[in-house]
C-alpha cells in the first residue's frame, strides 16, 4: 500500500507541476500532506514536516545567503569581463553559446556544490540568451546535465556517501569511473552542439557588434510557434527563420522585459557597479570558494561571512546595503521557500516509511536470473530512485541492499558502487535537490519546463556513461 502511494504522490505532483495545474511550492506542501492524511499518519505530519525542515535548514541558509553573495558580484560587475569574453569566443553564435554553457558549468562544477555551479553560470550566460533570443530552457538544461556529470567528484557528495555506505575508499570508487565519466562529459559537449545547431537553425545569430549594442526599448520579445519567448527586436538576425525550430515553453521572460535588469552584466553604466573593488572582490570569490573546497567551515557560514563582507566592502552606507537586499529579496524567498516546501515532500516520504517500502519493492523485483549483473541493475536503477529520492535516502537506504544482494552473486562492491554513480546527470533535475531551484529560479525558467525539456537528455546522459563503464569493463 505504501510503496504504491508514494509512486502516485511523486506521480500526481510531477504531473500537477508539469502540467502548470499548480505551482511547485504548492505541489510540494499540499500534495503530500494530502497523502500523509490519506496513509493514516495524518496526526504525525508536524513531526514529518518538522524533521525535514530541521534537515534541510543548513541548505536554505546557504542557498539565502549564496544568492545575496553572488548578487552583489553580479552588482558589483566581477562576472562582466567573463560574460564580454565569452560573448566574443562565442561569437554571437548559439552552437557556440550552448556549447560555452556546458563547459562553463562543467569547469565551475569542480567546486563540488552544484548552487554556486548554477549561480556563476547562469549569472554570466543569462544575458547572452536572453540579448540573442534562445530558449532558456537549453540553458538549464544543459548546465544542469553537465552538473550531475561532474557531481560524481569524490568532494561532491554522491561517491562519498556511496564510499560511506559501503565502507569503501572513495577514490576506488572514482578514479576507475573518470573514462565513463569523461565519455558522458563528451556526451553533453555533443548533446550541447546538438541543441545549439537547432538553436541557430531557428533564430540564426547576431553579428558580434549587434550582439554587444544597447538593448532598446522598444525591442520585441515574440512567442514562438512552441509557446516560447523568442528574441526578436530590432537587431538584425543572419541565418535561419525564426519559426524553423519550436521554441521551447519558458524560453524567454516575459513581453516587455528587453530592458530588464537580467541584461544588465552588459551595462556599464550600472551605478552599483565597483570597478576599484574588483580585484578584492575577485580575491574574496576565489578565497570563499577555496575554503568551501577545503572545508575550512561549513558552507552556509562561509557564505554568511562572505556576504557580509561584501556588501560591508562594496556598499559601506545601510541604506545601500539594504536597497542591495532588497534587489535580491525576490530570487532569496523563492529559492529558500522552495527548499522549506520540499523539506515537507521529503520529510512525508521518508517518515511515513513511503520510500522504504518503495526501495524495498524494486529490489524484491530484481530476478534471480539477475544477480549476477547486479552492477548492470544497480546503474539502470540509479536513474529513477535518485532522481525520485535523495541521494541519502538512496545511497544509505537502498544501495546495501543492492550491494548485498550483488555479494551473494560474487559482484564486488566496488562495482555496485560505480555504477550507482551513473544516476547523477539526472538526479540535479529532481524536483528534490534544492540546487535546481536556483537555476530555474535565476533563469526565470518555470520548472515544468525546466523538467520537460532535460528529462529525456540527461537519462540519456546518465545511459552513456553506464555503457561506457560496462563497455570499459568498470563495473
Amino acid at each position: 500500500m505504501l510503496t504504491v502511494l508514494g509512486f502516485a504522490m511523486i506521480a500526481t505532483f510531477l504531473v500537477l507541476i508539469m502540467m502548470k495545474k499548480m505551482s511547485p511550492i504548492a505541489a510540494l506542501v499540499l500534495i503530500p500532506a494530502l497523502f500523509c492524511v490519506a496513509v493514516g499518519q495524518g496526526a504525525q505530519l508536524g513531526d514529518y514536516v518538522i524533521d525535514g525542515v530541521g534537515k534541510l535548514a543548513p541548505t536554505a541558509a546557504m542557498l539565502m545567503f549564496a544568492i545575496v553573495y553572488f548578487g552583489v558580484m553580479i552588482d558589483v560587475g566581477l562576472f562582466d569581463p567573463i560574460v564580454r569574453a565569452i560573448l566574443r569566443f562565442c561569437k554571437a553564435d548559439p552552437v557556440r553559446v550552448v556549447v560555452g554553457t556546458a563547459a562553463l558549468a562543467a569547469i565551475v562544477s569542480l567546486d563540488g556544490d552544484g548552487s554556486t555551479t548554477f549561480m556563476i553560470t547562469v549569472s554570466a550566460m543569462y544575458p547572452l540568451y536572453k540579448r540573442l533570443g534562445m530558449s532558456l530552457v537549453v540553458l538549464t538544461g544543459v548546465a544542469a546535465t553537465a552538473n550531475g556529470v561532474m557531481n560524481t567528484l569524490p568532494w561532491g557528495g554522491p561517491t562519498a556517501r556511496a564510499a560511506t555506505a559501503l565502507k569503501l575508499d572513495a577514490g576506488d570508487i572514482f578514479v576507475p569511473m573518470i573514462p565513463a565519466l569523461a565519455v558522458g562529459l563528451l556526451f553533453v559537449i555533443a548533446l550541447a552542439y546538438v541543441l545549439g545547431r537547432r538553436e541557430r537553425k531557428r533564430i540564426g545569430y547576431l553579428t558580434l557588434d549587434q550582439a554587444l549594442a544597447p538593448e532598446t526599448a522598444d525591442e520585441t520579445v515574440l512567442v514562438g510557434s512552441g509557446g516560447g519567448k523568442v528574441g526578436g527586436g530590432a537587431a538584425r538576425r543572419t541565418g535561419g527563420a525564426a519559426g524553423d525550430v519550436p521554441a521551447e515553453k519558458g524560453a524567454g521572460a516575459a513581453a516587455g522585459d528587453a530592458g530588464a535588469p537580467g541584461f544588465q552584466g552588459l551595462d556599464p553604466n550600472r551605478a552599483t557597479l565597483r570597478p576599484g573593488l574588483y580585484w578584492f572582490n575577485a580575491a574574496l570569490t576565489v578565497g570563499l570558494l577555496t575554503a568551501m573546497i577545503l572545508e575550512l567551515l561549513p558552507i552556509p557560514v562561509l557564505f554568511l561571512i562572505g556576504a557580509a563582507l561584501a556588501l560591508t566592502v562594496n556598499y559601506p552606507r545601510p541604506a545601500e546595503q539594504k536597497e542591495r537586499l532588497a534587489a535580491h529579496a525576490d530570487n532569496v524567498l523563492n529559492v529558500s521557500g522552495m527548499v522549506f516546501a520540499a523539506a515537507v515532500f521529503t520529510g512525508v516520504l521518508t517518515g511515513t516509511g513511503m520510500v522504504k517500502h518503495m526501495a524495498d519493492w524494486l529490489v524484491g523485483a530484481i530476478p534471480d536470473a539477475m544477480g549476477p549483473h547486479m552492477a548492470l541493475v544497480t546503474g539502470l536503477l540509479s536513474l529513477p530512485l535518485t532522481y525520485f529520492m535523495s541521494n541519502d535516502g538512496f545511497y544509505f537506504g537502498v544501495l546495501p541492499v543492492l550491494a548485498e544482494a550483488g555479494a551473494a552473486h560474487g559482484v564486488s562492491p566496488l562495482e555496485i558502487a560505480r555504477a550507482s554513480l551513473a544516476g547523477q546527470a539526472l538526479h540535479m533535475s529532481s524536483p528534490l535537490v534544492p540546487a535546481v531551484y536556483v537555476l530555474v529560479g535565476m533563469a526565470k525558467v518555470e520548472f515544468g519546463d525546466h523538467t520537460r525539456f532535460t528529462v529525456k537528455w540527461a537519462a540519456l546522459t546518465s545511459l552513456v556513461v553506464l555503457a561506457a563503464a560496462v563497455l570499459f569493463g568498470i563495473v
